[in-house]
């Protein structure tokens, strides 16, 4: 049977009325639902995750195609958490749209639910993003046409698009840096245990020739026809440790190396890297080949299986024992994913408000608190119901009340490039010059060119008070491209050689920063966001009761200083540059 939902959804609008009164429908949307049939079912009587793969690859690549005009190629998926299995009788749905489109690729967001056809309840069963590459025509590269966000939601994802394809660019070097430090230790361990299950016996290999059914309409093999075999054979390694059945629970990012053909023999193996106390690693790798030549890597993956028992709760598994050399070092490999599979629930995957005001910083999660940084202040500007609170001379307060959480906007324009004013900005220790809160300023570490970390000390907020410090993680970013601004993203962190003191109240900052927009003849217009925490809120709250305008003061100041010191870039301190 399949998971009972934990969070019914309510049916979709597939319509949405703009401010301007005019309906309006995603162009690049693309829905796709099916009936699950004991031909789609595992034995267990839920749908087969290979099968839910192929169906969510195909409503993908019909929305790139829609929106590219052309034949398009799945180039790389990102992380899938399978939130519930599917069972017979039960009604899939995939929605995709194409969230935002670069040169020649595109990130197409999907979203599965499930539906009760006899209750009319529907949930979620997981979430992806994928990248599709537009073909090559006679006439050479396609140039892809902008995605234009009418909504909110629209553009949420089209900023975030931009920040999410940065993590996917870097993926690989975050990956061989963990490893490279990761530790034998545990392996050892393993090999002591005497009930130990040897990684051989989990071994598969087979092979599938690809056939037209297999095969898209440009003649090559479908990218979810491939993740559905590699499926398959993981699955068969799972089951073969466990000697049950095994329930995929997600699988890691992962890029197509290589395009396969009809007629192409696609070798597939599998073998569990590593298990863990209630679950497990199952390392796949497809490659192809046709008559003698060599074999053609298509793609590596790592999908993570539990064993549920009849309440639906994970159950202990057996230990492994890896194989001698290329095991180990899978089996290190397997701890270090493990972490960052962690990093990533625990930063990115939640919800904003179930994100800690401080979360722990190390080198080994700081492009994910980076990526989380900068993702919340852009979920934070895309906001449209923002109240204008007062305004002064060109300086508006704005508020927004939301979910129990009081948010403030300040915005001003000055007569500086926006790129100016980013790098005057960026270094918090100039801050002290325009911002009477910030008492003093210190760097405690520049993690890399994008993101530094901050001690800040500002006035107690009492009288005859502690002052307060906070320590911040500022992340940078230049626009993607022409359409996008400049932003500096702040937010609390810890870090155990700064622990809280006697002597300060240690505040914290959920999420804050700037976002600069390159308006016309170098003329700017900042906007300052803040999700007021209660170290925070006591700087501003009179603001807004509308009983002080010391808000005005600030950020009048704040364009002095950027007037006076548009010609000084040379002077900034290189990590601001």
């Amino acid at each position: 049977m399949a998971n009972e939902p934990r969070d019914p959804l309510p049916l979709e609008a597939p319509m949405f009325i703009l401010e301007t009164g005019e309906m309006y429908r995603n162009p690049t949307e693309v829905k796709m639902s099916q009936i699950v049939l004991p031909c789609h079912a595992n034995y267990c009587g839920e749908l087969s995750a290979g099968q839910l793969l192929k169906w969510m690859d195909s409503t993908a690549c019909l929305s790139a195609e829609r929106h590219a005009g052309c034949s398009c190629i799945t180039a790389s998926v990102d992380d899938i958490h399978f939130e519930t299995t599917i069972g017979v009788g039960q009604v899939v749905n995939i929605t995709a749209k194409v969230n935002r489109a670069f040169t020649s690729s595109m990130e197409v967001g999907i979203l599965v639910s499930c539906e009760d056809l006899f209750s009319d309840r529907q949930w979620k069963v997981c979430h992806a993003f994928a990248t599709f590459v537009a073909r090559r025509t006679e006439n050479g590269k396609v140039q892809l046409k902008q995605v234009i966000p009418h909504t909110q939601a629209e553009q949420m994802e089209y900023s975030l698009a931009a920040e999410r394809r940065r993590m996917r660019l870097i993926h690989a070097e975050i990956i061989n840096d963990l490893l490279s430090s990761c530790s034998s230790q545990t392996v050892s361990e393993c090999l002591d245990y005497q009930d130990a299950v040897p990684a051989e016996r989990t071994r598969v290999e087979s092979v599938e020739l690809v056939l037209p059914p297999h095969a898209n309409h440009q003649v090559s093999t479908f990218g979810g026809q491939i993740m559905a075999w590699m499926e398959n054979v993981a699955t068969i390694s799972a089951s073969r440790l466990c000697n049950a059945h095994p329930t995929l629970r997600s699988i890691d990012m992962f890029h197509f190396r290589g395009p396969s053909h009809i007629g192409d023999r696609l070798v597939l193996k599998a073998i569990v890297n590593s298990a863990f106390k209630k679950s497990m690693e199952v390392g796949v790798c497809a490659e192809a080949y046709q008559g003698g030549e060599p074999l053609r890597h298509i793609n590596t993956a790592f999908m993570t299986f539990e064993v549920l028992d009849n309440d639906r709760k994970p159950c202990t598994l057996p230990r492994i024992r890896p194989e001698p050399v290329d095991g180990k070092r899978r089996f290190q490999e397997a701890i270090a994913r493990k972490k960052i599979r962690l990093d990533r629930k625990y930063i990115i995957s939640c919800k904003q408000s179930e994100v800690p005001l401080s979360v722990p910083w190390d080198p080994s999660n700081q492009m994910y608190l980076s990526y989380n940084n900068v993702s919340a202040l852009k979920m934070l500007a895309a906001r449209t119901n923002w109240v204008l609170t007062s305004e002064k001379n060109k300086v508006s307060l704005y508020t927004l009340e939301e979910n129990q959480m009081l948010c403030f906007k300040v915005e001003t324009h000055v007569a500086v490039a926006a790129e100016q004013v980013f790098l005057l900005l960026s270094d918090l220790r100039r801050r002290k010059a325009w911002d009477h809160h910030y008492q003093e300023c210190e760097v405690i570490t520049d993690s890399n060119e994008d993101d530094t970390i901050y001690r800040i000390v500002t006035p107690s907020v009492t009288k005859g008070g502690k002052v307060q410090d906070f320590i911040l993680l500022a992340s940078r970013r230049r626009p993607c491209d022409s359409g996008d601004p400049y932003l500096i993203a702040l937010r609390s962190v810890t870090l155990p050689a700064y622990p809280p003191t006697e002597d300060y109240n240690r505040g914290e900052v959920l999420c804050a920063g700037f976002s600069i927009w390159e308006e016309e003849n170098s003329f700017t217009k900042i906007s300052y966001y803040n999700q007021a925490t209660p170290g925070v809120l006591p700087y501003i709250s009179t603001d807004i009761a509308g009983l002080s305008s010391s808000f005005y003061c600030t950020f009048a100041s704040c364009s002095a200083f950027l007037e006076e010191n548009k010609d000084s870039l040379a002077s900034l301190p290189t990590s601001s540059l």
